[in-house]
């Protein structure tokens, strides 16, 4: 035993040393500003359970760029919309690594994902051309339009069975459902959950499971010499679900394979058009890791904003009223909305743009790394950083919006932003080289599923809640989420 902690002293003393070494190297640059790191932990004890409200408290002490210690881990925080432009498009290539997860480990998914991949690596070449050609193209997209009319309609009939019944509609499993199918349906043409029942419910808790953990806080992150020990036992998880996952994805492969082979099949969905790819250029084992990205990052991230977007329209009962006027006067009272419909719908769309502002999906987007020092705004970057950009606070930011706590869809009614990752004040979706690469196919499904709604029902909310009593607190993960599911009551018109 005392070998053992002898062993462990001399362990923790090379590590002060270490630590002492970095911070005497990095006190010769001009860092940001940031407030003073504690021994071994550094500013770790300043995040709290909502780091992006945390962030954004320090910046307004220490400034848009903000330099801290997360336990070994130097990180820049940009909290404002002139530098996020100056990290993402005027520098997009100096900040364009990814600053991994130590969970995305699992399974090696970090090797083959498109998320995660350097931007240099041919094969994450091959992959966003593969999106942006068989995936989200416009071509693709309206090719796939009756899909989505299709899981429209799933939608409404659910909740008109709800509303039949007097029973509350879970508006975000609802949309998490949708959203699932939609994807499975354009990539795999079926259904993977049941949206009638809770009865076919395994893939969509695997993918909820997957966002849970990948959301934790995790030691390893901070401290990466524990990375052999995985002291929370996160990537252990993860592993377990991501198997579950690319496991599935793998049999329903082999099932289209076949199919292939007997000859009864010509290329009508994704999957057909990836597997008609070459290997060379695209593997097996790229296309199930490119569907887990697929499914984990396109539905959680739709739902939840589905969520607050319905969250802030029954808060706000004016504002519901203004749109619902709006729909009965472009398409009539009670019709699902079309997609060509939406750009006769401009205040359905500040609405979306006004639930983005204030809820984006991934507060603080992905974390990027930079590979060398990088000079920024007259400060230097170190070697190594990870780099955070939190939209959550630019979207709160008061020098650029009138009253930025209020739900104010009228704020964009003659505004040219937009969130296509140009206007830099609205980045829910990031910008540059690493922007969401599901975005055209978020801002086509967003709208019309939330018009459809608003217009084929009137909606109160659960238990007599009163509108302004709406809880409307986040639960901070990998999406931003609704801390308390949001409960509505359907009423048929």
């Amino acid at each position: 035993m005392e070998y053992v902690n002898i062993l462990l002293g001399l362990l923790f003393a090379c590590f002060l040393v270490r630590e002492v070494v970095i911070s005497v190297r990095r006190s010769s640059k001009r860092v940001a500003p940031g407030p003073y790191p504690l021994p071994i932990i550094g500013n770790l004890h300043l995040l709290g359970d909502k780091p992006q409200i945390s962030l954004a408290q320090l910046a307004k002490k220490y400034g848009p760029i903000m330099n801290l210690k997360l336990g070994q881990i130097n990180t820049v925080v940009i909290s404002s919309s002139v530098l996020a432009k100056e990290v993402m498009q005027k520098q997009d290539l100096s900040f364009s690594s990814r600053f991994g997860p130590d969970a995305l480990c699992a399974c090696n998914h970090n090797d083959f994902s498109v998320v995660w991949l350097p931007v240099n690596n041919s094969q994450w070449r091959s992959l966003r051309k593969s999106m942006n050609s068989h995936i989200f193209s416009v071509n693709k997209l309206d090719a796939n339009k009756h899909l989505r009319t299709k899981k429209m309609q799933e939608l409404i009939d659910y909740c008109h069975k709800s509303g039949q019944n007097g029973e509350a509609v879970d508006i975000g499993r609802a949309a998490f459902r949708t959203s699932l199918n939609l994807l499975s349906n354009t990539i795999f043409s079926k259904d993977l959950t049941d949206p009638f029942s809770d009865s076919d419910k395994e893939f969509r808790e695997l993918v909820w499971n997957i966002m849970a953990e990948a959301g934790k806080p995790n030691l390893v992150d901070f401290f990466p010499f524990l990375k052999k020990i995985d002291p929370q036992g996160i990537r252990r998880r993860l592993t377990n679900h991501f198997s579950k996952v690319l496991q599935l994805l793998s049999g329903l492969i082999d099932e289209r394979l076949k199919e292939r082979e007997m000859g009864n099949r010509e290329n009508v969905d994704v999957l057909d058009a990836l597997l008609s790819i070459s290997p060379e250029e695209i593997d097996r084992k790229h296309i199930e890791h490119l569907y887990l990205d697929l499914f984990a990052a396109g539905t959680d991230t739709t739902s939840n904003t589905l969520e607050w977007a319905m969250a802030e329209l029954l808060k706000n009962p004016h504002t519901l009223e203004k749109a619902q006027e709006e729909l009965a006067q472009v398409i009539g009272r009670g019709k699902l909305v079309d997609e060509a419909d939406v750009a006769q719908l401009p205040y359905l769309q500040c609405i979306v743009k006004e639930a983005l502002r204030l809820h984006p999906p991934v507060s603080l987007l992905i974390p990027r790394k930079v590979e060398e020092d990088v000079e920024l705004c007259g400060y230097t970057v170190p070697k190594g950083s990870q780099v955070l950009v939190n939209v959550w606070a630019i979207g709160r930011d008061s020098g650029i919006w009138e009253n930025p706590l209020d739900f104010k869809p009228e704020r964009f009614w003659e505004s040219e932003i937009d969130v296509r990752g140009r206007d830099f004040e609205l980045i829910p979706f990031g910008a540059g080289r690493r922007i969401c690469p599901g975005l055209p196919l978020a801002i086509r499904t967003i709208p019309v599923v939330l018009g459809s709604l608003i217009n084929t029902f009137n909606w109160k909310l659960h238990g007599g809640i009163a509108p302004n009593d709406l809880n409307m607190e986040e639960k901070f993960g990998i999406t931003l989420a609704k801390a308390q599911p949001l409960l509505a009551v359907p009423i048929p018109l």
